[in-house]
């Protein structure tokens, strides 16, 4: 149970935090960059398969709802759902209401990885996360103190060097280097003992 905020800041956080995400990974597609973890791998995928980043984003996280559930309860797993539920509809939607002509791929790199940052951060502080990697980046954290913002960064960077054999290596040093920016903020701003999510009572 989450004692720290209400029912509305909660709500609100989920709304603020998934829609800063998906201004990232907007950015990211604009210029052709990929990230890590289950929104990389979607990313990933959408450049050699007919599926968009919302439709793979959704399916790829489902497998962890459970691990969510088992590890971290029911409120967690439900509003992680509906995080990447925002995320998956709004990186998919969001041309209908902004268009972007132009923007430089280091600036998207640098600005679009802070952002997902920020967002990710903004959940995880509210009991929240966009699933897949993060659920059991909080998981590691939880139970054995490991940052999870380390923990994401070794997992993003890995999925960004797999994507060597279809992205030109230039996207590929903009995409870590995004990476790198998004948990820095993680790394810097979320460490153990601040805004732990608590774990199902067994009473």
């Amino acid at each position: 149970m989450d004692r720290n905020h209400s029912k509305r800041e909660n709500a609100l956080a989920l709304l603020i935090g998934s829609s800063l995400v998906s201004l990232g990974i907007f950015f990211f597609n604009q210029v052709g960059l990929l990230t890590g973890g289950t929104a990389g791998l979607a990313l990933f995928l959408q450049r050699i398969t007919d599926f968009s980043f919302g439709e793979l984003f959704f399916v790829i996280n489902l497998p962890f709802y459970w691990l969510a559930y088992t590890q971290m309860g029911k409120r967690f797993t439900i509003s992680t759902l509906v995080a990447v539920s925002i995320v998956s509809f709004g990186a998919d939607h969001l041309s209908a209401v902004l268009t972007i002509n132009s923007i430089h791929p280091v600036y998207a790199a640098l600005f679009g990885g802070g952002l997902i940052g920020m967002g990710m951060l903004v959940m995880f502080r509210h009991q929240c996360s966009l699933g897949g990697f993060n659920t059991l980046a909080l998981f590691l954290q939880q139970r054995f103190g490991i940052r999870a913002g380390k923990v994401q960064m070794a997992l993003d960077c890995s999925i960004v060097v797999l994507s060597l054999m279809i992205v030109d290596p230039w996207l590929i040093a903009l995409s870590v280097a995004a990476a790198i920016t998004t948990n820095l903020v993680l790394a810097m701003n979320h460490k153990p003992g601040r805004y732990q999510v608590q774990p199902p009572s067994t009473a």
